[in-house]
C-alpha cells in the first residue's frame, strides 16, 4: 500500500511530504521536532515543523486515526473548542518494507499547556478552581452538541489563558461518539468518568509532591460534577413566568448571555388558562461575547478575553465626541470599534517587545495591561493612563517572568 495523505487543506500535503514517514515516530531526528511540553498519552505523540506551522503528530492504527480525524472535523463544524485536524497519513512503511502505524496530524494550539506542565510549580487552589470551571464548560458544550466524550480527563485537555480564567480544548476524541442528542445516562456516564479520571490524576500529582497541600484530589474530582450540573441546569431548565411579564424572559436570556451563551432557538408556550408562560431554551450556543467582539472589531479571541475587551471598548467609546447612541448622526459602533483597534488596541500591544511576550496572544497581553493599569490606579488612588501602565508593565513585570506561559495565580 502506497503512502497516502488525507488533508483538509491542499497546502498541507506538500509540506507534510518532507517529514520522515519511513521512521517510527519515536525515532524521528531532532531536526524535525519542536521541544514543546507534552501531556500523557497512550500513543506516541511528537510536535514537528511543517513549513511555518507547528503540528502535533500522533501514531495509532489506521481505523481509529481516520475515525478521530472525522470526529475532530465534526467538532470543528460545531464550533467546539478542540484541536484542529489537518491530515491522516496511512500506508507508511519502514526502509525494509515493514508496515508502520498511521498518524493523525493536528495543528498545535498556540499558547496552550497540558495540565502537568502547569504543575511544574505548585498551583494554588484558586487556579485549580478555574481549571475545573474551564473543563466543566467544555464538557457542557460537548454534551449540548450531542458529543459523548468517553474519556474526559485533564490529560485529554489543553488549557489556554483566557483573561483571568482558562479556556479548555479537547485533544483526544478517539473514544468519542456524536449523536443527535445525548440521553441523561450518557451524560452521567461521561461525568462519572471525569470525576474518577481527575481524582486519579490529582492523586498522581499528590504522590509526586506537585500538588498544593490544601488540595484534596477526591474533592476536586467531585467539584467538576457540581460545576457541570449547575451550568447544565442554568442552560436547559424550564422557566414558568406570569403572563404579561415578558421582561422575565428577556432577563433569563441576558443571564445566559452573561454566562457566555446565546439562545439560538427557544420554545414559548402559554398555559391553557392564559395565566402563565413557559420558556425553554431549546438551543444554546457558546461564544456570545466572542461573536460580538468579532462582529465589531474583527478580533477573534477567547470568551473572557472578549468580555474584557468589550468593556474597555465601551469605556473608550463613551469618551469620543461622535459617540451618540440612538442618534442617526452619530458614528456607528462598528466605525468606532475599528478606530479603537487602530488607535488603541494595536499600538498598545505592539509597544510590548516581542521577545518578552512568550506565547501570549495579543488579547491576553492587552488584558494583562488593563489589569496592571487597574492595580497601579488602585495603589495611586487615581487613574493611571494606559501609556504609563504599559511602561511600568514592560519595565517591572515582564522581565521577572521566567516563563510567560505559567498560569496567573491569585
Amino acid at each position: 500500500m502506497a503512502l497516502q495523505i488525507n488533508a483538509t487543506n491542499p497546502e498541507h500535503p506538500a509540506l507534510l511530504l518532507e517529514l520522515p514517514w519511513h521512521l517510527p515516530l519515536e525515532e524521528w531526528p531532532e531536526k524535525y521536532l519542536v521541544p514543546l511540553p507534552r501531556g500523557i498519552s497512550r500513543h506516541v505523540v511528537r510536535y514537528a515543523h511543517a513549513g511555518d506551522e507547528v503540528i502535533a503528530v500522533k501514531e495509532l492504527a489506521q481505523r481509529p486515526a481516520l475515525r478521530e480525524y472525522e470526529l475532530l472535523r465534526d467538532l470543528d463544524r460545531l464550533r467546539i473548542p478542540a484541536v484542529d485536524p489537518l491530515a491522516v497519513v496511512t500506508g507508511r512503511t519502514d526502509p525494509h518494507g515493514e508496515p508502520l502505524e498511521s498518524v493523525l496530524i493536528t495543528r498545535h494550539l498556540g499558547g496552550s499547556m497540558p495540565y502537568r506542565s502547569m504543575f511544574e510549580t505548585t498551583m494554588r487552589p484558586a487556579t485549580m478552581h478555574r481549571l475545573m470551571d474551564a473543563l466543566a464548560v467544555l464538557l457542557v458544550r460537548l454534551h449540548l452538541a450531542g458529543f459523548a466524550w468517553g474519556d474526559c480527563s485533564l490529560s485529554n485537555t489543553l488549557f489556554r489563558r483566557d483573561a483571568g480564567a482558562f479556556a479548555a480544548y479537547l485533544v483526544d476524541a478517539e473514544t468519542g461518539d456524536l449523536h443527535p442528542e445525548l440521553t441523561r445516562g450518557q451524560r452521567e456516564y461521561d461525568l462519572d468518568l471525569a470525576r474518577v479520571n481527575i481524582s486519579g490524576e490529582l492523586l498522581d500529582l499528590e504522590a509526586s509532591g506537585a500538588l498544593h497541600p490544601s488540595v484534596d484530589p477526591i474533592d476536586f474530582g467531585t467539584e467538576i460534577c457540581a460545576r457541570y450540573q449547575e451550568l447544565w441546569k442554568e442552560l436547559t431548565r424550564t422557566s414558568v413566568y406570569p403572563a404579561g411579564k415578558h421582561h422575565y424572559i428577556e432577563r433569563r436570556i441576558r443571564r445566559l448571555n452573561e454566562l457566555g451563551f446565546d439562545v439560538a432557538e427557544m420554545q414559548i408556550e402559554h398555559a391553557p388558562n392564559g395565566d402563565t408562560v413557559t420558556f425553554v431554551p431549546k438551543v444554546v450556543d457558546a461564544g456570545h461575547h466572542q461573536r460580538q467582539l468579532l462582529r465589531l472589531t474583527g478580533l477573534d479571541t477567547e470568551e473572557n478575553q472578549a468580555r474584557r475587551l468589550l468593556n474597555d471598548l465601551e469605556s473608550w467609546m463613551a469618551t469620543q465626541d461622535d459617540y451618540a447612541p440612538g442618534d442617526p448622526l452619530g458614528a456607528r459602533p462598528e466605525v468606532l470599534a475599528h478606530r479603537w483597534v487602530r488607535e488603541v488596541f494595536r499600538p498598545t500591544v505592539r509597544s510590548v517587545p516581542p521577545e518578552l511576550r512568550g506565547q501570549m496572544d495579543p488579547a491576553q497581553i492587552y488584558h494583562e495591561l488593563l489589569e496592571h493599569r487597574w492595580y497601579l490606579s488602585e495603589r495611586a488612588q487615581h487613574d493611571i493612563g494606559l501609556d504609563t501602565a504599559v511602561e511600568d508593565y514592560i519595565r517591572k513585570v515582564l522581565p521577572k517572568r521566567r516563563e510567560p506561559l505559567r498560569p496567573l495565580e491569585e
